[in-house]
């Protein structure tokens, strides 16, 4: 399968107590590999499922680090260094309890082109972060990869990625970009705001509607698939939560892994499988 998406540096910052604006405050500080598509892509071959992530890089240590990284990890990388610029970082502030939020500098992500995607093979998959879309300039290739996709009977997933862009971009003009998608996978706050639905069953079968299958993350309270009419519910596994990042990139990763070894199969596995490696991720610092 092919994963097109962003390749950052992650810097987490786990703040050991609440912000103290003008002082200090202890933290924790670790960096490593990021970025929604190549998390999902990582997490996508330690489960053994072959896959490719394109997408873009600076010309520095950095990238070809971050590309090292990924291969190392069992992923093919397809990824394009753009001379003079540079690889993506993104900051994420953990607070006590796990919540998180991003200060994110994309960098060459932002120069993702059409054909930095391999053409996808007959019958295969494409996961598309939904970042790709958010804005002007790799908006393109997103779009050329999704078209590709359709064309050779692919199925195809997407993460909306986050409500404050996506709010931005517009929601009837992402969800007729991302009308061919076979499997929509939103948290609980971006499939309430593709809806308007304010209840979020509610707002999964308002997904499943438009889409084959949607599959929403809850956070504590586990994840949703609906379906054909069909709505099920699976518990979060227990878990000592340090940081919510990348548990979003797991689940899908872990749900994929199991829906792409047989579509047609329980959908209680699949989130299972899904909740079980966003469970692994959020015990530790760090998307991987």
């Amino acid at each position: 399968m092919v994963v097109v998406g962003d390749l950052t540096t992650d810097v987490v910052v786990v703040l050991a107590g609440a912000p103290a604006p003008g002082s200090d405050r202890p933290a924790a500080i670790r960096s490593g590999g990021g970025g929604a598509g190549a998390n999902v892509a990582v997490h996508l071959a330690r489960l053994g499922t072959p896959v490719v992530l394109a997408g873009c890089v600076g010309e520095d240590a950095a990238g070809s680090g971050l590309v090292a990284e990924l291969a190392a990890a069992g992923v093919r990388p397809w990824v394009r260094t753009v001379a003079g610029a540079s690889t993506g970082t993104i900051v994420s502030l953990v607070e006590p309890g796990g919540q998180r939020s991003m200060l994110a500098d994309r960098g060459a992500n932002l120069a993702l082109r059409p054909d930095d995607v391999p053409a996808p093979a007959p019958g295969g998959h494409l996961h598309l972060s939904g970042y790709t879309l958010l804005d002007p300039r790799p908006r393109a290739a997103g779009l050329a990869a999704l078209a590709a996709a359709a064309a050779a009977g692919c199925t195809i997933s997407v993460d909306p990625a986050s409500t404050s862009p996506l709010a931005r971009y517009g929601v009837e003009r992402w969800l007729a970009d991302t009308a061919a998608a076979t499997v929509l996978l939103p948290n609980a706050e971006e499939a309430r705001l593709l809806t308007g639905c304010a209840d979020v069953a509610d707002a999964a079968r308002a997904l499943a509607a438009r889409f084959p299958v949607a599959a929403v993350t809850l956070g504590a309270d586990g994840a949703l698939w609906a379906s054909g009419g069909q709505l099920v519910h699976r518990p979060a596994h227990p878990a000592t939560v340090v940081d919510t990042t990348g548990a979003g990139d797991a689940f899908t990763a872990g749900l994929l892994s199991v829906w792409l070894a047989d579509p047609a199969g329980d959908p209680e596995c699949a989130l299972e499988a899904g909740l079980a490696r966003a469970a692994e991720v959020v015990a530790r610092t760090g998307a991987r």
